[in-house]
């Protein structure tokens, strides 16, 4: 039931948050580059390097994501 009521939320913000369709968007660039990286046998220093630097801005954009979704499913305070 809470799943289905986070689904609806992050559908709602995907149809009418610019800001929440943008930082989807790049995590799901970021999940492409690091499932690329992840699909060597071996990786360079290099490679390793920016295999860590992807996890840690898609981790930043997943929470920038959570705390929209956090803030859209609180009820609203009428004043």
């Amino acid at each position: 039931m809470e799943n289905q009521i986070q689904d609806e939320i992050k559908a709602h913000l995907m149809a009418t948050s610019e800001e929440f369709r943008t930082l989807a968007a790049e995590h799901c660039q970021l999940h492409k580059q690091l499932e690329a990286l992840e699909a060597k046998s071996h990786l360079s220093d290099q490679e390793q390097v920016e295999e860590v630097r992807i996890k840690k801005q898609k981790l930043r954009l997943k929470d920038q994501m959570n705390a929209m979704l956090a803030r859209s499913s609180r009820p609203q305070q009428v004043a």
